[in-house]
């Protein structure tokens, strides 16, 4: 058998290890030390950043998904039609 050692590595309580999870939590940088106006521009800034990422499409990309978009719409409005147009003959004929 093989016998259990204390070779895992955990501390002992009242190690330094110990202390320093007993701190308080700091707030996070520069949003701790900014006021709500502060923290506004900042989200501005970031929605801003996070716009100029976007791959924005071309006129031919943007008729293409348009068009693709319609057919879809169409399709599916077509057999919604016919379904229900089906179930109400096949509710007429069964309680009509």
């Amino acid at each position: 058998m093989t016998e259990i050692t204390d070779s895992i590595g955990v501390p002992e309580p009242g190690t330094q290890d110990d202390q320093e999870t007993d701190k308080k939590p700091r707030r996070g940088g520069k949003r701790g030390k900014k006021g709500p106006l502060g923290r506004l521009a900042l989200f501005y800034r970031q929605i801003v950043a996070e716009l100029r990422k976007v791959v924005w499409p071309n006129r031919n990309d943007l008729t293409t998904y348009t068009t693709v978009v319609i057919v879809f719409v169409v399709v599916i409005i077509a057999f919604v039609s016919v379904v229900d147009w089906g179930f109400s003959k096949l509710v007429s004929h069964v309680f009509g």
